[in-house]
């Protein structure tokens, strides 16, 4: 299975961005409003030399959602309803 990467993340302050990439294994999109759930708020930078993948997703009401994985060829990560949100969610 090939897992979505995270293309661009644009949120400051995250742990795990560095210039505008996000360098988690892996992140979680949760919530209600597409939150990302691997967001860590922190001047220490942490993660791994490649690029994040979408580990899992919580929305079974997005369009990209397959038995709990997202299919979409990769997503966007930005301040939304939340500080970090999936700004690729749509809606089924």
């Amino acid at each position: 299975m090939s897992l979505p990467l995270v293309s661009t993340c644009s949120v400051d302050g995250c742990s795990y961005n560095h210039d505008h990439d996000c360098h988690a294994g892996a992140i979680t999109v949760t919530g209600s409003s597409s939150a990302c759930g691997t967001y860590v708020h922190t001047d220490a930078k942490g993660g791994a030399d490649s690029t994040a993948t979408v580990g899992a997703c919580h929305r079974t009401d997005c369009v990209h959602n397959s038995a709990l994985e997202c299919t979409a060829h990769d997503v966007e990560v930005g301040p939304g309803a939340d500080v970090a949100d999936c700004l690729t969610f749509s809606a089924r």
